[in-house]
């Protein structure tokens, strides 16, 4: 019975490797189950953060929560199974407030109108997939600029990561940002996140992201920062009130185009630099930077907008915080079906998840984006043609704390200088159709 149960445990094996390609990679099932793990904790502030930002449409929270939690886990476990990618996805964070504030507080639509919009950009991220459009967007993209959206993902990560600890915040009467009060508990335990992790990582540890959240979560107990849950097990709320309510037809106005776009490019670019970011830090992009079969993540995230309109949320995008994971050790798509589970598993214990503080994980995100901006090393520093574009690309992307504007910001910078300098030949065709919808863009924003 015993040589049974090894002999399924082996075929077993056998298959996630074959399916998977867990030797190739240098990964194995507990390894990609961490990841996942790692990666659903960095990003589960999305399970309370997307509620309360979209009832501002006067959505009901409880019903956004539990759909903001379905298409998380869905949209994550098709990345995992169909392109075998370690990306947790999630609805996008620019596109949330753009959808309650502007649109529907606004009063520029109903959220029903709204979701159509959302419902549209899908339809459209998923026609320019399917006839390869965006992949040839993606290829027409020079290494240089490549190099610099994985750095202005880190820039955004790191930004994320001090702005949630408290350690850098707005000071309005400097009009900028400025250090945050070091002497306040946040902070101190923020820091301290950040010493262990560093130190962790130092000694190899690929669990070091996930015990340093772990500790200080526990040190905040004490000081009241952590909110231990009277129960664990909490029945979620019903969600039919929102899902299925797209009004698509009403989305199709024309004036409600600028809008769609907006919704469109954001997401493309945000998408983009996530998916190329992570897999530069995963080491998963060939020698020219790109991405094989990158048109695999882009048909999910389209499907999964699609979905997310049907099912009461905003543009769903590939998560900055999937770089968590990959610096845990994911490296497959078993790691985006683990964030998925573990989003699942979050339905019933919604409680237990949701009481890690925003400064627990606050140190992870600052450490990782860190480590991101070692992709830089691979600029052409003697060339300012190359340079430039990727400063521009961090700084709009440090000071506008928008990833998108740092990566449109970046494309429209390489090709002025290129025109300029007089190496015109060096601009990729391709880059001249692009820099059409970001000028356009940029005068949306």
């Amino acid at each position: 019975m015993e040589n049974l149960q090894v002999s399924e445990d082996i075929q077993r094996e056998g298959f996630l490797d074959r399916y998977f390609n867990l030797r190739k990679l240098n990964t194995n099932l507990r390894t990609e189950i961490i990841a996942g793990l790692t990666t659903f904790i960095t990003m589960s502030y999305i399970i309370i953060v997307n509620p309360n930002i979209i009832a501002q449409s006067g959505m009901p929270i409880g019903a956004v929560m539990v759909a903001t939690i379905l298409i998380s886990a869905l949209s994550s476990i098709l990345m995992g199974l169909y392109a075998n990618l370690p990306f947790g996805m999630a609805p996008g964070m620019g596109g949330n407030a753009f959808f309650a504030v502007t649109i529907v507080a606004g009063g520029l639509a109903t959220w029903q109108t709204a979701l159509g919009m959302v419902f549209i950009a899908g339809v459209a991220f998923l026609i320019l997939t399917l006839f390869g459009i965006r992949e040839a967007i993606v290829n027409s993209i020079p290494k240089s600029l490549k190099i610099s959206i994985g750095a202005a993902v880190g820039m955004f990560i790191a930004l994320l990561g001090f702005s949630q600890s408290g350690i850098i915040v707005v000071n309005a009467q400097k009009s900028g940002l400025t250090l945050g009060d070091i002497n306040s508990v946040n902070v101190l335990l923020s820091l301290i996140g950040v010493i262990v992790i560093l130190g962790l990582m130092v000694r190899k540890v690929k669990v070091a992201i996930l015990i340093g959240i772990a500790i200080v979560t526990l040190l905040g107990i004490p000081f009241g920062i952590t909110k231990v849950p009277h129960s664990l097990i909490q029945l979620p709320p019903n969600p039919s009130s929102i899902i299925f309510q797209v009004d698509w037809l009403s989305a199709l106005k024309l004036s409600f185009f600028p809008l769609m776009f907006s919704f469109f490019a954001g997401e493309f670019f945000s998408t983009l630099g996530t998916v190329l970011g992570v897999s530069g830090k995963a080491g998963l992009l060939d020698k020219n930077g790109n991405l094989p079969n990158i048109q695999k993540p882009f048909l999910v995230d389209s499907i999964a907008t699609i979905g997310g309109g049907l099912m009461g949320v905003t543009t769903v995008a590939t998560y900055v915080e999937s770089a968590s994971g990959v610096e845990a050790g994911g490296r497959t798509g078993l790691t985006s079906i683990s964030v998925g589970f573990f989003f699942l598993i979050s339905l019933l214990l919604t409680p237990l998840f949701l009481m890690v503080p925003g400064i627990a994980t606050a140190p992870a995100l600052i450490v990782i984006g860190l480590s991101m901006l070692s992709t830089l090393k691979e600029l052409e520093y003697d060339k300012l043609d190359e340079l430039a574009p990727a400063f521009i690309m961090l700084l709009i992307t440090g000071f506008s704390n928008n990833l998108a504007d740092g990566i449109v910001f970046g494309v429209l910078t390489y090709i002025t200088t290129k025109l300029i300098a007089g190496k015109i030949k060096e601009i990729p065709i391709g880059l001249y159709f692009l820099a059409i919808p970001l000028v356009y863009y940029l005068t949306l924003a």
